[in-house]
C-alpha cells in the first residue's frame, strides 16, 4: 500500500496530549505505521553511560505517532486534509489533498 505521509510532509496531530500541534516528518516507520515528528511527542529517557555515550543522563527525543493520528496540511490554505491517490498523464500514482485537490507530489 502506498505511504499517505511521506518524509517532510508537513502535519497535525489530531489525537493525544500533543493535539493541535503541527511539525515536519522526520522519519516514518511503515512496518509499525508510525511517524516522528518535529517538536512533537517529545519525551525524556534516563540513559545509561555506555561506550558510544560516557557522560549518560536525561536524553529528550521525539517519540513516534501513530500514523492515524496525524494530518497532513493542506497546501492551498494550510487546514488538516485526507489524502488521495490519482494516476498522473505519465502514468505514475501520485498523492493529492482531498480537501482542495491539490497535488502533494510535486
Amino acid at each position: 500500500m502506498a505511504a499517505k505521509v511521506k518524509k517532510g510532509d508537513r502535519v497535525t496531530v489530531l489525537a493525544g496530549r500533543n493535539k493541535g500541534s503541527e511539525g515536519e516528518v522526520l522519519k516514518v516507520l511503515p512496518a509499525e505505521n508510525r511517524c516522528v515528528v518535529r517538536g512533537v511527542n517529545v519525551v525524556k529517557r534516563h540513559t545509561r553511560p555506555t561506550q558510544a555515550d560516557p557522560q549518560g543522563g536525561i536524553r529528550t527525543f521525539e517519540a513516534p505517532l501513530h500514523t492515524s493520528n496525524v494530518a497532513l496540511i493542506d497546501p492551498r490554505d494550510g487546514k488538516p486534509t485526507r489524502v488521495g491517490f490519482k494516476i498522473d498523464e505519465h502514468g505514475r500514482k501520485t498523492r493529492f489533498a482531498k480537501r482542495s485537490g491539490e497535488a502533494l507530489d510535486v
